[in-house]
């Protein structure tokens, strides 16, 4: 299926890649190996089989339509966050307008003992995979005990004919404490900044995409530790205002959990290569809540455990890079 924006000529040709924390994108059938058992038909959240389609079908308008007015095509990487298995993300790209568009995702299972997982769309037209694999997060919680939470899902591969290095990131929650929890998400940067170390010796001078939900905003130690250590460029840092926007919002702050880096490399000009443009909150009216106390803020599937029947507690995120000829 074709979008009619989608004709609508620009003057250099330029592709959008993204991020997009799902919010609990489950299906309604119980998985006894995973904490689950509120997003099925008779659990908490009342999950039906009628209500995970109604979320597929905004997620997919969504993504098709994220940074739209800059280029030509849908967004050729997607990287999203919360979804349970392969299953949701197989039924998200058979979903209209999505279905119609060739994406191609990878996914692998996480020991997130909530069951929700990383994963990269692509579209097959412009991107091939050569390599993915999970990064395992070991972090322990102050009792000692491992903390099962999500990988770093790595992929390499080749965007219209140039290698690239993706790695989708959803880093531990802030659940028990900012400051509790701070350790654990600098191990996350740390673990990205040792890969691309690993990679550098085999390409001097690689193209890395680092994105994701990293449960810390720009200015955090973690997400500077990454940027200093594996010498990135963080376009979002400029969007960050914590009283007027962001991506998600917590006790009435905005917060930029969502961001996208890159590495330096994006910055050639040189031919057959791609170079970045801009980056941005894709916040569309569509996506926001219209009135009340929550006016402006991301249009929830659910508050608690009441249904609002919206998209996702977070904007996605984009940044657009031009191919030079």
């Amino acid at each position: 299926m074709r979008i009619p924006f989608f004709k609508k000529k620009v003057k250099k040709q330029r592709y959008a890649v993204a991020f997009y924390n799902l919010e609990n994108l489950f299906d309604p059938e119980r998985n006894t190996a995973t904490l689950d058992s509120d997003y099925t038909p008779t659990g908490l959240k009342k999950w039906t089989p009628e209500r995970y389609r109604r979320k597929l079908s905004k997620l997919a308008k969504t993504i098709v339509h994220i940074g739209e007015d800059g280029h030509q095509y849908p967004p050729v990487l997607v990287g999203v966050a919360e979804a349970e298995n392969s299953g949701v993300l197989k039924d998200l790209l058979s979903t209209a307008p999505l279905d119609g568009l060739d994406y191609g995702f990878v996914h692998f299972e996480s020991p997130d003992e909530r069951g929700i997982d990383t994963g990269l769309l692509y579209r097959h037209k412009f991107f091939k995979v050569l390599h993915s694999e999970p990064l395992a997060l070991v972090v322990n919680n102050p009792e000692g005990i491992r903390d099962m939470t999500r990988d770093i899902l790595y992929v390499k591969g080749v965007l219209n004919n140039e290698l690239v290095h993706v790695f989708v990131n959803h880093w531990p929650s802030r659940r028990d404490g900012d400051v509790e929890t701070e350790h654990k998400r600098i191990a996350a940067a740390q673990q990205i900044v040792e890969k691309i170390e690993d990679i550098e010796l085999v390409e001097p001078d690689p193209n890395i995409i680092v994105m994701g939900d990293f449960n810390d905003d720009p200015l955090s130690k973690s997400i500077q530790l990454l940027m200093s250590g594996a010498r990135l460029f963080n376009p979002m840092q400029i969007l960050h205002i914590p009283l007027s926007s962001g991506t998600s919002t917590y006790n009435s702050t905005w917060n930029l959990f969502d961001q996208i880096l890159i590495s330096n490399s994006f910055f050639s000009f040189e031919k057959g290569t791609h170079s970045f443009d801009t980056a941005a909150i894709f916040d569309n009216p569509f996506l926001k809540e219209k009135e009340g106390k929550y006016k402006g803020t991301p249009y929830r599937t659910f508050v608690g455990n009441r249904y609002m029947g919206g998209y996702s507690d977070h904007f996605p995120v984009y940044a657009m890079f031009s191919l030079n000829s």
